[in-house]
């Protein structure tokens, strides 16, 4: 479960309809069973000892909620709040630029606050992911043969040695070895479905994971160590091109992916994926059917078990495989979200 603010804290936001708070906490009040986002204005206020709070729209749904029809926090569940946006539009247009505590509390923004944010939703504090997001940069631009001195100087680091050093301990590798090195590139990616965390190498996506799935630290490690490479924030190519697609998807518009993938997993773990890949749009199967698919009709628990150890999600279609009855079977992302994926598939058709 999601570390939640302070109860007064989120009071005091539901209260004055407070947008800054969304995507932070959802509001479930108990006399009408709806849950709504911080921002929502219904006609009358609830009363705070009528209220529950809860980090995601999957606590609030198994929780026995339903989603406020005014604000549509299934659409929302995930989306960056708005002070958020404007600090990470911020870092872009100027990662050089070191943003203070004193920077923050000038926008009204409480560095806690903003701390507490980025360690829940990204893994690590503000000031990690903008030094990341630096090297980042600095490894992109060095890749692309960018002089080493212009690339220190130019992302906001006083001298060459502390350029070295933490370039050194975030890669790896001194800046002038660079240009042989790979790193896994992450990023979110706001869906209907929720906030997911994305990665990528040169040769495909290799994540695309819910955020609120417990495992997703452990999952970042495990890709860390099975690539090799470290793992920092920015942009990449495929990661653009997942975004896009991943828009297409959900309104609608697209039923196959074109964007590479690369997961990276035991010869028979990737065997199952890739006949994952090969369940049309729109269609199911049974582990029992994918087992056979494989040539291997008694491994029919190995088989689930590779299921969900898949952690590219939607490009390798797990949620297409349901129970021999007929009926949902467990999905990391929760079984709302696979029946929200199945039910847009089939009316796609």
């Amino acid at each position: 479960m999601h570390t939640l603010p302070p109860r007064e804290e989120m009071v005091r936001a539901m209260l004055s309809g407070d947008g800054t708070y969304d995507g932070v906490f959802l509001t479930a009040v108990k006399t009408t069973g709806i849950f709504c986002l911080p921002s929502c204005r219904p006609p009358r206020r609830p009363k705070p000892e009528n209220v529950e709070f809860f980090g995601t729209v999957r606590e609030s749904l198994f929780a026995g909620y339903r989603p406020c029809k005014l604000c549509r926090p299934l659409e929302l569940d995930g989306q960056s709040p708005v002070w958020v946006e404007q600090l990470m539009t911020r870092v872009e247009q100027a990662p050089q630029e070191r943003i203070q505590a004193s920077d923050l509390k000038a926008l009204g923004l409480s560095p806690e606050r903003v701390r507490r944010w980025f360690q829940e939703h990204y893994g690590m504090t503000f000031s990690e992911w903008c030094r990341g997001r630096r090297l980042s940069e600095a490894f992109t631009r060095i890749r692309e043969g960018a002089d080493l001195d212009d690339v220190a100087l130019g992302h906001g680091y006083a001298s060459h040695s502390g350029f070295r050093e933490a370039f050194g301990q975030a890669f790896g590798t001194p800046p002038g070895s660079a240009r042989a090195t790979e790193c896994v590139t992450t990023r979110m990616i706001d869906s209907p479905v929720g906030r997911m965390l994305a990665a990528t190498t040169e040769k495909g996506i290799c994540l695309l994971e819910y955020t609120d799935r417990r495992m997703l630290e452990r999952n970042l490690a495990t890709m860390r160590q099975r690539f090799a490479m470290p793992v920092v924030p920015g942009e990449h190519k495929w990661l653009k091109m997942l975004g896009e697609e991943l828009k297409d998807y959900f309104e609608g518009r697209r039923q196959d992916f074109t964007v590479p993938v690369a997961p990276r997993g035991t010869p028979f773990q990737e065997r199952v994926w890739n006949e994952l890949r090969q369940i049309p749009h729109g269609e199911t199967i049974s582990y029992q059917e994918l087992a056979k698919r494989i040539d291997q009709p008694s491994a029919v628990r190995a088989v689930a078990n590779a299921n969900g150890q898949n952690r590219i999600n939607i490009l390798i279609p797990c949620h297409r495989v349901i129970g021999k009855n007929g009926e949902l079977t467990g999905y990391g992302g929760g079984l709302w979200r696979k029946r929200v994926l199945l039910d847009l598939e089939q009316r796609a058709e």
